[in-house]
């Protein structure tokens, strides 16, 4: 068992922790299954690899970039907060799951394992299940199975005193909800990447689904049958026209909005902090720290080039052979490169005004528990939503659906942070799905104990099924044979 369990932590720790290497694996396996030359592979999973670590350049640039902004907001004013970060939630969750609950923190990560083989199982048995996504973001697992630990102990203390039956039930929802929330934007993925072969597997999939659908009811086509006018799709007279150019766009944007905080944090705070080097020029540091945006961006889109290609033709030898119809779902930066790009500064923004509006509502009613901003959850979760909100509803619904996200990321993030006990430890997850479907789920089970992990769990493996019955004709078509499901579509749609 120890020789088994010591196995396990070393997969663990370098590969299923280390996303490039888990995508370069899954490559490899794929390009394997499919009977490809060893050089071809070898080739595969090289450039796998590489576009991941391009792509993790620029995600950890932009998180750096943005951190005189973020520490500044809660020195400057004094905040005694939590930050909203899946970070700072992983760590908050090592700091105190012993104390709280006088568990080690190493239970999750075999948590992690068995809900990762409960994933599998339900993909591979998808004509029943009717799940065809296979969460492959590692890190994500990881800082998901964290603060999954902590809301389902908290939620079911009579767990505490049997570890199998905790574990156990722990894994079934988690497991549950990477294979249901995966599955459940595979449908939006491929319409937006053209049947591309992906889904994402992050920390908004309920959040992508729901404001998609938002989009597309409440901004969709107008009344007189037109489309609605996407970002791309407006024309900027005169000297505005330099705003068509995402590179321009986003660096604008960037200048006026943080360069204007960057201002107001002022230049003795910023050389206090070593953000800003002594002597050096303030005009300056603000262009470049604004315009870094830019750079990392740019440098994350290029290794979303570099390293899909590979995955959704890889991935088809484990589809065909392994997980029948299935797609492989992957970090949500991957949609930066499909759609407008000018939706991803755009939805930013939206997103943090979203949270600032909301803190401040925070602080105006004296709450127990305030809430920093954490830039994974603005960034990430908002951009995406955005991306997705203009392909159906157009550029309204890609302001106004991630405005009210960065709101309800900070609401929901304060009630289940204070009400669980995370807060006191200096961050929660904080992300669309961790701010609002989970704390539903944690209520659930938290008053009807194990009858609320049926229900959750029942109410997980419905969505699927109720996704099946409204479309049973296109439903498989649309991961096995995407060209034949767009025919169909076109079919229904000369039809209605």
């Amino acid at each position: 068992m120890n020789i088994l369990m010591s196995i396990w932590s070393y997969f663990a720790t370098n590969i299923l922790e280390q996303p490039a290497f888990m995508i370069g694996l899954i490559v490899a396996i794929g390009y394997v299954l499919l009977k490809k030359p060893w050089y071809d592979v070898l080739a595969g999973v090289i450039k796998a690899i590489v576009g991941y670590l391009i792509l993790t350049v620029g995600s950890s640039g932009l998180v750096s970039n943005f951190r005189p902004v973020l520490v500044g907001l809660k020195d400057r004013f004094n905040m005694d907060a939590m930050v909203i970060d899946p970070y700072f939630g992983q760590n908050a969750v090592t700091a105190g799951v012993e104390e709280v609950f006088g568990k080690g923190f190493g239970d999750a990560m075999i948590l992690l394992l068995i809900a990762f083989i409960v994933n599998i199982l339900l993909v591979r048995f998808s004509r029943y299940t009717k799940l065809r996504a296979l969460f492959t973001t590692g890190h994500v697992q990881v800082q998901q199975a964290a603060t999954a630990y902590w809301l389902i102990m908290f939620a079911l203390p009579g767990l505490l005193t049997n570890n199998i039956a905790l574990l156990v039930v722990m894994a079934v929802i988690l497991g549950a909800y990477w294979a249901v929330g995966s599955n459940l934007i595979i449908g939006p993925c491929q319409e937006l990447t053209d049947g591309a072969g992906f889904t994402l597997a992050h920390q908004q999939m309920f959040g992508i689904a729901l404001n998609t659908w938002l989009a597309e009811k409440l901004f969709g086509k107008k009344k007189d049958g037109k489309d609605v006018k996407k970002i791309d799709d407006i024309e900027l007279p005169g000297f505005m026209s330099i705003f068509n150019e995402n590179m321009v766009c986003t660096s604008i944007l960037m200048l006026i909005f943080f360069g204007a905080i960057l201002c107001i944090l002022g230049r003795d705070y910023l050389t206090e902090q070593g953000f800003l080097k002594e002597g050096a020029s303030m005009l300056f540091y603000v262009i470049q720290t604004c315009f870094y945006f830019s750079v990392y961006l740019a440098i994350l889109q290029l290794g979303v080039r570099t390293f899909v290609t590979e995955l959704t033709a890889s991935f088809q030898g484990i589809a065909d052979r392994l997980l029948p119809g299935s797609v492989p779902g992957v970090d949500c930066a991957v949609a930066f490169g499909f759609g407008s790009a000018n939706a991803v500064p755009l939805g930013f923004l939206a997103g943090f005004i979203g949270q600032i509006l909301a803190i401040g509502v925070l602080i105006a009613l004296k709450s127990p528990v305030l809430v920093i901003c954490g830039f994974v959850p603005v960034f990430f979760d908002n951009a995406t939503i955005a991306i997705f909100a203009n392909e159906k509803g157009g550029i309204k619904a890609a302001l106004i659906l991630p405005f009210l996200s960065g709101i309800c990321q900070v609401f929901g993030s304060a009630l289940i942070a204070g009400w669980v006990g995370m807060a006191v430890y200096g961050g929660y997850l904080g992300m669309w799905d961790w701010a609002v479907v989970w704390p539903v789920m944690t209520v659930a089970m938290k008053f009807l104990s194990y009858a609320g992990v049926a229900v959750v769990a029942i109410a997980l493996l419905m969505i699927p099924q109720l996704q099946y019955r409204a479309d049973k004709e296109g439903y498989f078509m649309m991961t096995e044979d995407y060209e034949g499901y767009k025919e169909l579509k076109a079919k229904r749609e000369a039809q209605a």
